[in-house]
């Protein structure tokens, strides 16, 4: 495509890397577990408090007798298995939902019909394609992998990063030639990464608000919580981070989610908005320090592994801090738990 059109932009690049259907990466290669470790994967206790959360949420919207379990990126379902698992006490719950997974991977869809079949899941392809009616949204790690804009300021000027070939004929980064349209105020800064897809998110859900009536969205993200990201982009394989140019369709690519604009564009949009707040806050919020003293006094030989997994979700100097949560929610609901 570059040998054709020339220099793509960042965003270009990684919606191609991924979302190739024969040779992006969820098409070849869904790595969890292997390129990178998602929280659910370290610790059974945060699928469970998610779920047990989502039963707490059904039950704020009114416990409608049908409503939309939605889940954006479920991977392998470990997340929503811990949690339906350990929701499954609340009376009512697991009768009424209607469990959709939005999930890009065919290989994880295949995985996930077997393994979810309990609960019969419909499969789509974006939030839009989701049932009319009351909803809950998980997003745990996905909005990380929507594609990035990367703008730099160089002589006065903004100009966007692209993707083009160096003289060998290698990917390199570089800058368009035309300058760009000022993405942020101010003169401080001198990166600057945008994320489209918030702005399509946020459309979708105030749509939803407008269709349907409540709703209830939660995210669970790396990245800041009061500042825009500079440049973040990373990409991962077998568990080390590589160069994001360097495996193109065989690397998961990443970046810091933007937390203050998307809670900017959920409130200009009329909709609630709870959070960002710290992912160890959150958890321990919802007794992750009680689930875990329950889980050791029953299986007492596991205590250092399940303390260690339950540690790494909430330490500031791990995933405490560096992870985020926010909820977006239709105007007329209480404030979520743990927020």
């Amino acid at each position: 495509m570059i040998r054709a059109s020339g220099p793509m932009p960042v965003s270009a690049f990684m919606d191609v890397c991924l979302h190739d259907p024969q040779d992006g990466y969820y098409a070849r290669r869904p790595g969890l577990g292997r390129d990178f470790i998602t929280a659910p994967e370290t610790s059974q206790v945060f699928g469970e408090l998610i779920g047990l959360w989502a039963a707490h949420e059904w039950q704020a919207l009114g416990s409608p007798p049908r409503f939309n379990l939605v889940e954006l990126g479920p991977g392998r379902g470990t997340l929503m298995g811990d949690g339906l698992r350990a929701a499954q006490k609340v009376p009512g719950f697991h009768a009424a939902l209607k469990l959709h997974f939005v999930e890009a991977s065919p290989l994880l869809r295949t995985h996930l019909s077997d393994t979810m079949s309990a609960f019969n899941p419909v499969f789509a392809d974006q939030l839009t394609h989701i049932d009319n009616g009351p909803t809950l949204i998980l997003a745990n790690e996905f909005l990380d992998c929507l594609p990035v804009r990367q703008f730099a300021r160089t002589g006065g000027h903004w100009h966007e990063r692209v993707v083009g070939l160096d003289a060998a004929g290698a990917l390199s980064f570089g800058l368009a030639a035309d300058a760009a349209p000022s993405p942020v105020a101010g003169e401080d800064v001198s990166t600057l990464e945008i994320q489209p897809g918030l702005d399509v998110l946020v459309d979708t859900l105030k749509l939803r608000l407008e269709r349907d009536g409540r709703f209830r969205a939660l995210f669970i993200d790396y990245g800041p919580a009061e500042t825009a990201p500079g440049d973040t982009l990373r990409a991962y394989q077998n568990g080390e981070q590589v160069h994001p140019l360097a495996a193109p369709g065989l690397s998961d690519l990443t970046a810091d989610v933007d937390f203050l604009r998307l809670k900017k564009l959920a409130e200009a949009a009329g909709l609630h908005v709870h959070g960002p707040q710290p992912q160890g806050d959150f958890l321990m919020r919802l007794g992750a320090q009680e689930r875990l003293d329950r889980l050791i006094k029953s299986h007492p030989d596991k205590a250092k592994s399940l303390y260690d997994g339950v540690a790494r979700l909430v330490d500031p100097a791990q995933m405490g801090h560096r992870f985020n949560v926010l909820c977006i929610s239709s105007p007329d609901l209480p404030a979520p738990a743990g927020l």
